[in-house]
């Protein structure tokens, strides 16, 4: 049978799994809570159903969806909005600092694809300046990680790296009921708010994130055995960290005075690399 004009099925190799629960959706809006005033952007919007509210609250909304299929679907429905303006690309590449401005940040919506969230995310971070709020549905997993603090085991290089940028907020829940077709996993609404002034300041990025990669390589060892080719353990001790403990038992700011203790002696971040990454929260 000969599908009707504009169509759509979702596709697998992006990723797609459509949000079709109106309480969800409103729930989400809710939480966004978008002013007339705001520099929205949300990234693969579907076939709209955030879209709308979005639009119905804001003077102007700019989306980005790969998917060129999808593009007359949403020109159709929102035919009557002149304030929507659509992006064909792909996300991961795509140059958010263009829609931004210092007097008009950003504020970033996304239901994104289980398979490039993690990337996406530290792609969004680099715009992270000209960012006011990130709200993303994600795989819970992925917002548990997140989210994790010291001590949980969710805790790991995706957490650290995400907290040093953002204050990090697991909003809520959703069930794979509420999409179509229903995925094999539980997703969460996260909020993603980019720090003004850094809590914690690494004199060489690079080198905190190598760090932090080489202490969670081998999580299940002490800092006194995964970061041996780094620092020896008095020199943990000095720095007031028990070498016996693990990775998961270190704050941000301790990661950050291990960095900044190796930038001041003169260490690179290329040697500071673990052999081999075996952590999964990559």
């Amino acid at each position: 049978m000969a599908q009707p004009p504009h169509s759509h099925k979702a596709r697998k190799r992006f990723g797609q799994n459509f949000l079709v629960d109106q309480r969800i959706i409103n729930h989400i809006v809710r939480a966004i809570h978008p002013k007339p005033q705001d520099n929205l952007v949300e990234i693969g919007p579907g076939k709209g159903a955030i879209t709308a509210l979005l639009l119905s609250a804001c003077a102007g909304l700019q989306v980005v969806e790969l998917d060129r299929d999808l593009i007359p679907i949403l020109q159709d429905q929102f035919a009557n909005y002149p304030g929507l303006n659509i992006h064909q690309a792909d996300a991961l590449k795509f140059d958010f600092g263009a829609l931004a401005s210092v007097d008009n940040p950003l504020r970033v919506v996304g239901n994104l694809p289980y398979n490039i969230s993690t990337p996406l995310i530290f792609h969004l971070l680099s715009y992270r300046e000209r960012i006011t709020d990130m709200h993303f549905m994600l795989q819970k997993e992925v917002v548990l990680r997140m989210a994790a603090g010291p001590g949980d085991n969710n805790y790991g290089r995706l957490g650290i790296m995400t907290q040093y940028f953002c204050r990090v907020e697991h909003l809520f829940d959703v069930g794979p009921e509420c999409f179509r077709p229903v995925p094999k996993v539980e997703s969460a609404i996260v909020r993603l708010a980019p720090y003004s002034q850094l809590p914690f300041v690494a004199q060489d990025e690079k080198l905190f994130e190598a760090v932090v990669r080489t202490a969670f390589s081998q999580r299940r060892k002490t800092l006194r055995n995964c970061l041996r080719t780094l620092l020896e353990a008095t020199t943990l001790e000095s720095l007031g960290i028990d070498p016996n403990l693990r990775a998961e038992n270190l704050s941000i700011g301790q990661y950050v005075a291990l960095a900044n203790h190796l930038a001041a002696a003169g260490v690179a971040a290329n040697d500071a690399e673990p052999a081999a990454h075996t952590e999964s929260d990559v």
